[in-house]
């Protein structure tokens, strides 16, 4: 890594999750979702570090104990909140958001959002991974964020139902991964940014940045994994692990 590329991955964990309160401290193996997540991480090749970000003393108190940088915040309303304030604290000219439910990730669709970060164009304040979709169920499951495309790499629509429509015949389905690089600059403008109602009503982040014009750069990447969404979503990356 030089000077003028240093990019930092930040890892958002909360303790209340609705739909799994806990989650980032979960066990899978023998160790908690959140360690998976940072080994990712750490495998990956062109990050400086990575660093967990969390209001929570719980999560604080097991990255001490597992030797997991972490950086306390403020509470927010999403994780890339979160990672902006944690930003704050962390000189870099790159940040990428990984989710800490996402303990597959793959290393080099990181490395993959840190090389696209270096060539963004000036209205473009992120890239984020997708990968296709070939689960039948994983469509219409709403724990799956789906995205449309279009010619110019950047981001139509994100949505938790099955987009598009398949009226006239039967689309590709995208997943959007939980993997968003920003630049320090970007990142900056989207903390300043309001949620529009899209976004408040889909629960999506990134859909910031398209109700108020901005582009954000999809980049495809290979990833067989998913997000822990839900106990019953443990226990399947229990028997995949």
């Amino acid at each position: 890594m030089t000077a003028t590329r240093r990019h930092i991955a930040v890892i958002p964990c909360r303790w209340g999750a609705s739909r799994f309160p806990g989650k980032p401290l979960a066990v899978l193996g023998t160790m908690p979702l959140l360690w998976h997540v940072h080994q990712r991480c750490r495998q990956a090749e062109r990050l400086a570090d990575a660093v967990v970000a969390t209001d929570d003393h719980r999560i604080e108190a097991t990255c001490r104990q597992l030797d997991i940088p972490c950086v306390m915040t403020g509470e927010h309303p999403t994780g890339t909140d979160r990672v902006a304030e944690c930003a704050q604290h962390l000189q870099a000219d790159a940040y990428i958001n990984v989710q800490g439910d996402e303990p597959f990730i793959s290393p080099e669709a990181i490395d993959a959002v840190s090389d696209a970060l270096t060539h963004l164009d000036a209205n473009t304040l992120a890239v984020n991974a997708y990968a296709t979709l070939s689960d039948a169920a994983a469509v219409v499951d709403h724990n799956v964020v789906k995205v449309v495309v279009g010619d110019n790499d950047k981001a139509l629509m994100f949505s938790r139902q099955p987009i598009p429509y398949p009226k006239g015949h039967r689309p590709t389905y995208l997943r959007q991964l939980g993997l968003y690089g920003f630049t320090r600059n970007g990142l900056e403008l989207f903390r300043q940014l309001d949620q529009g109602p899209v976004e408040r009503a889909e629960g999506i982040e990134m859909l910031r940045l398209v109700e108020h014009g901005y582009g954000v750069r999809m980049l495809p990447v290979s990833d067989n994994g998913f997000a822990i969404d839900t106990p019953d979503d443990l226990e399947r990356a229990r028997a995949m692990l």
